[in-house]
């Protein structure tokens, strides 16, 4: 894998370091709700989508 890839990789754990840190997951846990499903599980699975949708980007990429 070339340095450049394994550079965005590292990024992107950072950013679900950060996004999934406790001070930022308070922010969405409230007893609103988003069509029936609280706002957290929506915040928590969109950042987790998010993370594998890009992850799989960068690393097809590689293999182009």
């Amino acid at each position: 894998m070339k340095k450049r890839h394994q550079q965005k990789l590292v990024v992107v754990s950072l950013f679900l370091l950060i996004s999934l840190n406790l001070p930022l997951l308070l922010l969405f846990d409230s007893s609103e709700a988003f069509m029936g499903v609280p706002l957290f599980y929506i915040y928590v699975f969109s950042i987790w989508m998010l993370s594998i949708i890009v992850s799989i980007i960068i690393v097809n990429r590689y293999y182009e």
